[in-house]
């Protein structure tokens, strides 16, 4: 597992990061452990909308899937 310990959102380096909310995007030894500072930046960062590529592999920016 790949661990951050740099809130996405605030870009501050989270100190005793045990103690932190966190999550955890993927699986096995790829996945990526991302703490934040608080409760209110998980959930900044969990509702960000990701890029889905269309059909045809192409970007689509409305993120419709």
């Amino acid at each position: 597992m790949i661990i951050s310990t740099t809130d996405p959102i605030s870009l501050t380096e989270v100190q005793n990061p045990e103690s932190h909310p966190f999550v955890v995007e993927g699986d096995g030894e790829n996945a990526l452990k991302i703490y934040f500072e608080n409760e209110e930046n998980k959930s900044t960062y969990l509702g960000i909308d990701a890029e889905h590529q269309g059909e045809d592999f192409e970007p689509k920016l409305d993120n419709s899937v």
